[in-house]
């Protein structure tokens, strides 16, 4: 039976890839057949990161490409290098994100607006860029993540959740706009993962109780 899930022979990039959610997801991609190229804006720690998941499959099926989402013209250029070296640009995973935590009577307004950018801004600039040739093509698919944030609120990270609930509302103007030409796009909504950036989140001994208490599997994702 063929399976549901088999993406052998597409091309698929996604954005803050090099560690993370972003690089369990492209191990995903690329485990159901994917082409995958990653992306971070450290040139140097995306070609480790090239290097590492390239060592678990055939050659040419792993590639990287190092450019800043929040600049339109690096995001337009970014993905025109995928469409010139790599292959027509079929899946985009708007993964890219960033978290600063301050109360909102401390935030300086250049962390807000770093956050906004870094976490909805991108997904506008590289979704744009993509959905360009997707819609030439008339088909592709665009997939943002957005966080457990995305519907709840909590102290300290309002540039975070403010982020993340405009990137739901602009998965549906995405929707809106050009699922007329073919293409689908969703977002997905992770509730809360043990990576790196939340790292001082599990040390916390009573947040990670308060998590482990919540979470019917007793567990962090």
């Amino acid at each position: 039976m063929t399976s549901l899930f088999d993406l052998t022979g597409r091309v698929a990039l996604v954005t803050g890839s090099s560690r993370g959610i972003g690089n369990a997801l492209a191990r995903g991609l690329a485990d159901a057949g994917a082409t995958v190229v990653l992306n971070g804006v450290n040139a140097e720690r995306l070609k480790a990161a090239e290097a590492l998941m390239a060592a678990d499959y055939a050659p040419g099926r792993v590639h990287s490409v190092a450019f800043d989402v929040t600049d339109d013209a690096a995001a337009q250029a970014g993905v025109a290098w995928v469409e010139e070296h790599v292959g027509p640009l079929e899946v985009l995973v708007n993964n890219a994100g960033i978290q600063h935590r301050v109360p909102m009577l401390e935030l300086d307004v250049a962390d807000w607006e770093r956050v906004l950018s870094t976490d909805l801004t991108s997904a506008f600039l590289v979704g744009r860029a993509a959905a360009r040739h997707m819609v030439a093509r008339g088909h592709g698919k665009i997939i943002n993540i957005c966080s457990v944030q995305t519907d709840l609120a909590r102290p300290t990270i309002a540039p975070y959740v403010a982020a993340k609930g405009g990137l739901r509302n602009l998965t549906r103007a995405m929707t809106a706009e050009w699922a007329g030409s073919g293409l689908q796009i969703n977002a997905i909504a992770p509730g809360y993962i043990h990576t790196e950036m939340t790292q001082n989140l599990v040390d916390d001994e009573q947040f990670n109780a308060w998590i482990l208490g919540r979470t019917p599997a007793a567990r962090w994702g």
